[in-house]
């Protein structure tokens, strides 16, 4: 994969930030909604794999985006889409802003985290759990690595990729004919290892091995070889987590032996009795006393299966010690969320209802989930470019959640931003803008003004603001968007500087060029420290600098800086890029405007060929390079020429308007 490639014409990817056996993660730009994502790519298989193996492992990452795709709660992370392109499976989930239990534990030098946050870690994942195993989903590989805390400290889980959807897929516990365990050896439970049958209590012994792990600073079994973790697991009983850390309540320690009990029928029977438990122990005062850990069990051994035969330990908790990161390094793991533990849940996710809310009861849950899937499928036909059946489905979901959850629930309000871009798709941008703009006020006085929910909409305001030229509207949409991202994600966050990217935009747009220009810089140096600065985004905002040099007869200016930045885009993004031609035409915009006409003649000519090369005759730009050109051409006295030129455009232009009838 390479950097700067766009995945079905949308996303943009930008650095890798992940890398493992299935593929890459990368972070990305999804340059349709103006935002930063993470991207999942299946690698690209030798033919030396076989057949069967590569299969499998397609299956299992079709299955992640499935799965994942379905659940919709604030411990787990969002999917947004899904597809192939150019034989590449990929993902695109939100962009995390956090670090994984592993990679926390390795920053603290494999030494415990401290007990309140073992103790937020055990109440969160518990609380995802219980949501996704009524879900009927097993995620059969819960470890340290795929569970990441967010900067705000909210606990996601992530990576579905071996997680089974009730009885539907058809694996069992291992991948059928490959050899391969389907799970992570230090995090396996006993009936996993024995090939036995799966079910969501297996996960909940996955957690009891992290929760161990976090709290001492290693995994229950943490023998090198793997056979040995693999026995221990199966017959051995743990050293009880308080003999490495005494401070550690003893009623968590409990907890946390009985999360590991071998039979399934002795854990906790399922998270909701997990959480439970957990509050309990949070309301009693911890002392002391000396663990009392279970006596050592004498189960009588029995073979491994034969195919843990070759299995490797690795490092406990995944992977080697990451290099020290700095605060440009942010993103590395998969999601932009800013939602606060105190938030309700963002998104299509239900929140625990008020008491000013209708509560629902008998069928009622049901009747949301049947409404939750029809939200998905309205965004799976507005994937598809099926826009005014997407919005038949939007205007369906929104008229049952206002019924079961009022006006003013999230989800309903959710559901209303998605009916205000689907308006905006059809092209009807007035009752787009009117209902963004009663969302931004009922999320405002619900969710709060700087809730990223809020923000999502009145970014959504400022672009349909734009579109209709309203741009004092627009400006300060973005203007707030970006104070709001400023002090929810720091005033260098990509997302932050894209809505100020846009801000100077709107200044621009309203002939406030000086105060444009001076914001220009301001971004461009921001950009530079936050990405470095051959990074699309810092050249992007450059680009903006040098067409407000222009604006303010600045030419000299304006010409120095488009051709800077045109050959830093074509080192970095290719000759050919759009990005790059853009460029390319400012240095021919700024020669005309010096009167250097036959040095813009031949910059015109070069971007028009490279447009008709690239997009086709008839592609508006093209066609708008070639008008140029012509018009160059009369500059210089060429009539002819350029009527000939013209005449050619015209003809390209009705051959368009023919073909789109």
């Amino acid at each position: 994969m390479a950097e700067h490639r766009l995945i079905q014409g949308r996303y943009r990817l930008l650095d890798t930030i992940g890398r493992g056996g299935m593929g890459e993660v990368w972070r990305a730009r999804d340059e349709a909604l103006g935002r930063q994502v993470a991207v999942k790519c299946l690698k690209p298989m030798g033919q030396r794999q076989e057949p069967g193996f590569l299969r499998v492992l397609r299956e299992r990452f079709r299955r992640e985006a499935r799965v994942a795709a379905a659940l919709q709660h604030r411990g787990i992370t969002v999917v947004h889409d899904f597809g192939e392109d150019d034989g590449i499976l990929f993902i695109v989930m939100e962009l995390l802003n956090g670090r994984n239990l592993s990679q926390l534990l390795d920053d603290n030098r494999r030494q415990p985290l401290p007990v309140v946050d073992v103790i937020e870690v055990a109440e969160q994942i518990a609380a995802a759990l219980a949501y996704t195993h009524e879900q009927a989903v097993v995620h059969r590989d819960l470890k340290p690595a795929n569970i990441v805390r967010l900067t705000d400290g909210t606990v996601k889980i992530c990576d579905f990729g071996i997680a089974r959807l009730g009885h539907d897929i058809g694996f069992t516990a291992r991948l059928t004919g490959t050899g391969v365990a389907m799970g992570s050896p230090h995090y396996m439970s006993p009936e996993q290892i024995g090939g036995g049958t799966v079910d969501h209590r297996s996960d909940l012994y996955s957690l009891g091995c992290v929760l161990y792990e976090i709290a001492t600073g290693a995994p229950p079994f943490a023998q090198g070889d793997a056979w040995a973790v693999l026995v221990g697991h199966r017959d051995t009983a743990p050293d009880p987590p308080r003999a490495a850390r005494p401070d550690l309540p003893e009623a968590y320690e409990r907890i946390i032996l009985d999360l590991l009990a071998k039979e399934p029928d002795d854990r906790p029977p399922d998270a909701d009795e997990l959480a439970k438990r957990l509050a309990d122990a949070g309301h009693r005062r911890p002392h002391r006393g000396p663990g009392r850990g279970p006596d050592v069990l004498t189960i009588p051994a029995q073979r491994l299966p034969s195919w843990t035969r070759g299995i490797t330990a690795g490092v406990p908790a995944v992977g080697t010690r990451p290099p020290r990161r700095t605060a440009a390094d942010a993103a590395a793991v998969l999601t932009d969320a800013w939602t606060d533990a105190r938030d309700p849940l963002r998104g299509e996710a239900s929140p625990a209802l008020g008491p000013d809310r209708p509560t629902p009861s008998g069928d009622h849950p049901a009747l949301l989930a049947a409404l939750t899937g029809r939200l998905e499928h309205a965004h799976a036909l507005a994937r598809a470019g099926r826009h005014f059946e997407a919005q038949e489905h939007l205007g369906a979901v929104l008229a049952g959640r206002e019924r079961l959850l009022g006006p003013d629930h999230p989800d309903t309000l959710g559901c209303r931003h998605h009916v205000a871009v689907g308006l905006c798709r059809l092209g009807r941008l007035e009752e787009g803008r009117t209902t963004a703009r009663e969302v931004v006020e009922a999320r405002t006085r619900v969710l709060g003004a700087q809730h990223p929910d809020t923000l999502a909409t009145c970014w959504q305001l400022a672009c349909v603001a734009g579109r209709l030229g309203r741009w004092p509207e627009a400006l300060a949409a973005y203007q707030g968007v970006a104070a709001g991202r400023a002090v929810a994600l720091g005033p260098n966050h990509p997302d932050t500087l894209a809505a100020r990217y846009e801000t100077g935009v709107a200044l621009g747009r309203l002939g406030r060029s000086a105060e444009a220009l001076a914001h220009y810089r301001d971004l461009v140096a921001a950009r530079t420290r936050a990405q470095g600065p051959d990074d699309p985004e810092t050249l992007r905002a450059r680009h903006g600098l040098g067409v407000n040099y222009g604006r303010l007869a600045r030419w000299s200016e304006a010409l120095t800086e488009a051709r800077a930045v045109a050959a830093t885009r074509a080192r970095v993004l290719g000759e050919d890029h759009p990005d790059t031609l853009a460029s390319r035409r400012e240095i021919a915009v700024a020669l005309g405007r010096l009167g250097r006409w036959t040095e813009a003649l031949d910059v015109y000519r070069q971007v028009a060929d490279a447009r008709e090369r690239t997009l086709g005759a008839a592609h508006l730009d093209a066609l708008a390079s070639r008008g140029e050109q012509a018009q160059c051409l009369e500059q210089l006295g060429r009539a002819d020429e350029a009527a000939a030129l013209y005449g050619r455009v015209t003809a390209l232009r009705r051959e368009r308007v023919g073909h789109r009838r």
